[in-house]
């Protein structure tokens, strides 16, 4: 898997439709989810070409089977949602997830450990989870959970993850009281290098809020609100009013 072909959009960028839904991770990680709604949902990725769809561990066969030659990515979660997995765990989680058909691996970070300053043990972690993925051909996010973050200590974990060798890091996992916020992507974006990719998950619903992350130079949403955010955005694009913006 690689990121070269990965389009980076700027604030008053003009965008299509089927760009946006190129960003896009369909989610379908909640925990009531019936096998019926995973294929409604990989059928709905399909339709609007969305990038990849996210499902739990479990579900992995069920949707790499449903997605199999649509060109749309399996991805998966590792230590979902709170991150307080071991690491051998999370490192076996990652393979088996990869051996079921995922490509793309979202861990979720260590941010209690983060928190008390354990920060070669979170760096670590994240190196060998990342091995883990890039010997067998996959792309690994970190979940980082900004909620409980403060601004200069989201800027430390990039770093960190940008050190362990991840290839996204990613604001929250939807599950926090708060999820993506415009001004921690701004700080993400700008505390790793051009080659690692930001990924925004959590309370983005809607084209506006879509569209005002992705000026930030974000390149990947995880959102469950796939099918009105590019239905609206259709809309928009007819009219000639479809740009990128803060």
């Amino acid at each position: 898997m690689g990121l070269s072909n990965v389009k980076i959009f700027h604030d008053g960028d003009s965008i299509t439709v089927r760009e946006i839904a190129g960003t896009i991770d369909h989610s379908l990680l909640r925990p009531d989810i019936t096998t019926a709604e995973l294929v409604e949902g990989c059928a709905l990725a399909k339709e609007y070409h969305c990038v990849s769809v996210c499902v739990r561990p479990s579900d992995l066969p069920i949707v790499a089977r449903e997605l199999r030659d649509s060109g749309v990515l399996v991805t998966t979660v590792a230590a979902f949602p709170h991150g307080t997995a071991t690491t051998e765990s999370k490192v076996f989680e990652t393979i088996d997830a990869i051996e079921k058909g995922a490509v793309e691996v979202d861990v979720v970070m260590n941010y209690a450990r983060f928190l008390s300053g354990e920060f070669d043990y979170v760096q670590d972690e994240l190196a060998r989870v990342a091995a883990a993925a890039h010997e067998r051909g996959a792309l690994l996010k970190v979940i980082f959970e900004n909620h409980y973050l403060t601004g200069e200590q989201i800027a430390h974990a990039c770093r960190i993850a940008e050190k362990a060798g991840v290839d996204f890091v990613k604001t929250s996992t939807g599950y926090a009281p708060s999820g993506s916020k415009i001004e921690d992507l701004k700080i993400m974006r700008a505390s790793v290098s051009p080659h690692i990719m930001v990924k925004s998950a959590g309370g983005v619903k809607t084209l506006d809020q879509a569209l005002a992350v992705l000026a930030t130079g974000t390149v990947r949403i995880g959102t469950r609100s796939t099918k009105a955010i590019l239905e609206e955005a259709a809309q928009r694009e007819r009219e000639g009013k479809l740009f990128v913006r803060f």
